[in-house]
């Protein structure tokens, strides 16, 4: 063992420094300042390098965690990126985005044991961000082109994947994307004070790089259906994600100035971009000055809420149903809305959205927690006469996503799909009822985090090259 490591005993836990929420509010930046080498040495160093590394098996990707950060520890940077980059496509927007706290850093042994845990998430971005400076990360230079090309449907995180993965065995991949970039969630859902847009644009252009063709503002189904698709291509892989959002049925429902999460965080992104948008602009879905309400208590609200404080809202408040320890989001996203002034509401619950022709106020109701469910969650339950009214401008409805009807959208009615809506595949090769067509993702498991997408997207790498290579078997034998 390395006497470079295990030093959690005598170093205590550090994050990056963290901009003071006066300073950060003002702007879209992400909030914390990068590590410094030898903070990021020294954090590694505290590493226990213990036996079953908890912090591996609770991330979806598998990720060597004790092994690159013992090479940070030692000072071997490009050992580290390379190992890091063996498993993850993406890791500087996992290192940012990622729910450490519920994953890798949740889990850490000596966090476990009272010591405050590794940072592991600052350090992989503190890795990746030098490799990129260092020029170590390059182009993919396919050494053996195959003439079998794939058509990936949808340029998120689980398409990414799995086309840079199939892209170094050599085949043609062509990603399809309905937006005018690609990235999906990653450049048009996500905040930029979580993930600057240069990163996920200098992955892309990497691709771009790469061989990859981008095929922007293209809908299957209304530019070309799924079967004149398949006809282009010897596989398809299905990665749309999930985007319609989930609705809440009650009165006022239909006023006007209530909008779906990510109608709100496009607009603001879109602006972030250099975008001309026109309901922004007009005043619409900018918050500034705007007494807001955000219902829902997952990430996307927790982006939700901190963007409205960016634009400087007069008040933020956010309602959920049941309490702070069983609030689905990054407990680390709520402790930083609170720093900024957002105002928590817990064990709340919208009962009517009051207002003429726009709202105006909602009426809330108290919640208690009574039996579990099935999910194993304590269900709330409505507690009597205690309803309140709030005053707002604006509601945010961040609720969730469902699957939108893909076999009518991609005119493939045989396309078998689930009661939720999601695609049915095999799960263990992925592909789909229909021969040739796999699917990854959201688009399978449901509105989940960028991780799991971009496990999905390297899960079905393996089972497109198999079809691909028995294919092009069979065709050999034939000919």
């Amino acid at each position: 063992m390395s006497e470079k490591m295990l030093k959690f005993i005598k170093i205590g836990m550090q994050m990056p420094i963290k901009r003071t929420s006066k300073v950060r509010t003002e702007d879209f930046k992400e909030i914390y300042n990068r590590f410094v080498h030898d903070k990021a040495k020294e954090q590694s160093s505290r590493c226990s390098q213990c036996g079953v590394p908890f912090c591996q098996i609770h991330c979806p990707l598998h990720n060597n965690i004790p092994d690159w950060l013992k090479l940070t520890a030692e000072g071997r940077l490009q050992e580290a990126h390379e190992l890091v980059h063996s498993t993850n496509n993406m890791p500087e927007i996992c290192g940012s985005i990622c729910p450490q706290d519920r994953l890798c850093e949740g889990n850490c042994v000596i966090e476990r044991a009272g010591h405050g845990t590794v940072t592991i998430g600052s350090v992989e971005k503190y890795i990746t961000d030098t490799a990129w400076e260092k020029g170590w990360i390059k182009p993919i230079k396919v050494l053996k082109e195959i003439n079998q090309s794939v058509g990936i449907i949808g340029a998120g995180p689980a398409g990414l994947a799995c086309a840079e993965e199939l892209r170094k065995s050599g085949y043609k991949i062509t990603i399809y994307d309905r937006y005018d970039r690609p990235g999906g969630l990653l450049i048009y859902g996500i905040p930029n004070f979580k993930l600057e847009k240069f990163a996920v644009e200098r992955r892309t252009n990497l691709l771009k790089e790469s061989g990859i063709k981008f095929k922007q503002n293209f809908e299957v189904g209304k530019d070309i259906s799924l079967d004149e698709l398949r006809k282009k291509h010897d596989a398809i892989l299905i990665a749309t994600g999930v985007y319609k959002p989930r609705e809440i049925e009650f009165p006022g429902s239909n006023l006007k100035n209530i909008f779906p999460a990510m109608e709100f965080l496009m607009a603001s992104n879109r602006k972030g971009l250099g975008d001309r948008v026109e309901n922004f602009d007009n005043g619409m879905l900018n918050a500034k000055n705007k007494d807001i309400i955000v219902i829902g208590g997952g990430d996307t609200g927790m982006d939700c809420v901190r963007t409205a404080v960016r634009q400087n809202a007069k008040s933020v408040k956010c309602l959920y149903r049941r309490d702070r320890e069983n609030m689905p989001g990054s407990a680390r996203e709520v402790y930083n809305a609170e720093e900024e002034g957002v105002e928590f509401l817990w064990l709340s619950n919208p009962k009517k959205f009051i207002g003429t022709s726009k709202i105006s106020s909602v009426l809330v109701e108290r919640m208690k927690l009574g039996k579990a469910d099935s999910s194993g969650r304590k269900k709330p339950e409505p507690v009597s006469n205690s309803e309140f009214e709030i005053k707002v401008d604006m509601v945010i409805k961040a609720l969730g996503f469902d699957p939108e009807d893909l076999p009518r959208l991609f005119e493939s009615p045989d396309l078998f799909i689930s009661k939720w809506g999601t695609i049915k595949i095999n799960l263990k090769t992925m592909e789909t009822n229909i021969p040739g067509v796999f699917a990854a993702g959201d688009i399978v498991r449901g509105a989940s985090l960028v991780v799991w997408a971009i496990r999905d997207g390297r899960d079905a790498t393996v089972s497109i090259r198999k079809y691909l290579e028995h294919k092009r078997s069979k065709n050999e034998k034939a000919a």
